[in-house]
């Protein structure tokens, strides 16, 4: 793996309630860390990860959900199938859970063989995916860091189920940030995995730099935000009438 290069500490000035986790994956084994050494979720590796020690790696053997078959680590026909999510009380019956497999991304079989993790405070290697659970507070200055350079538009995108497909895979795949609320899968819900009502956030690295620098740049609480209703008001007045002036009145 590639050693870490990329500055992440700008995130430890948000002081998250868990830590960051570093998501790297991997065709070969990686060297010097060692594998977990039990077998949750895909979903739960994220809590895992929180609370470790140091970095540590999983393989399908690991995976006790459907997690491996986002991974493309194994098909299981059965669950593809759709015969799992009508007897959860998920879905109505197959026919709608076998639609979920048709657009959530997978990665192809045989790519990924190995996932590594770890808190921020112990990543020694350069992540694919960083993922962080936020406040609604936190992750509005996320989302802004995103948007302030680019202009990129915010979006999310999931499923009832099988959320672990676009937490890890369409993040990496696509390049975008993706985003969840907290208690909206089931799998998380059932799992009972994190608070509810925060945002599970996943920053691919193509989207790191922009984020970055934007967050080394921009105010992270503007004044608008601090300032009260009244004030706020008299602001956005003046800002208008004195760009009206300029630019209508020469």
């Amino acid at each position: 793996m590639r050693p870490l290069q990329t500055d992440l500490s700008i995130f430890e000035k948000f002081k998250f309630e868990r830590p960051p986790v570093g998501v790297k994956f991997l065709f070969e084994k990686p060297e010097g860390i060692k594998q977990l050494d039990k077998s949750i979720a895909l979903c739960e590796m994220i809590k895992e990860a929180q609370q470790a020690k140091a970095p540590f790696y999983m393989t399908k053997e690991n995976e006790a959900c459907v997690g491996k078959i986002a991974l493309g680590m194994e098909e299981v026909p059965l669950v593809e199938a759709g015969l799992v999510g009508q007897p959860l009380g998920i879905y109505q019956e197959p026919r709608a859970n076998n639609q979920m497999y048709q657009y959530a991304p997978k990665f192809k079989k045989g790519i990924v063989n190995y996932v590594v993790f770890s808190p921020l405070d112990k990543l020694n290697f350069e992540p694919d995916l960083l993922i962080l659970l936020a406040s609604v507070k936190q992750a509005e200055i996320v989302l802004r860091a995103m948007s302030y350079a680019t202009g990129e538009m915010w979006e999310t995108r999931g499923v009832p189920a099988f959320a672990c497909s676009f937490l890890y895979v369409y993040p990496f795949l696509s390049g975008k940030v993706n985003y969840t609320v907290t208690g909206l899968t089931f799998g998380g819900k059932a799992k009972e995995l994190f608070p509810e009502g925060q945002l599970l956030m996943s920053i691919p690295y193509k989207a790191m730099p922009n984020i970055i620098q934007s967050l080394k740049e921009m105010e992270w609480v503007p004044p608008s935000y601090t300032e009260g209703r009244e004030k706020f008001l008299v602001r956005e007045h003046d800002l208008f009438e004195g760009l009206m002036k300029k630019y209508q009145n020469p």
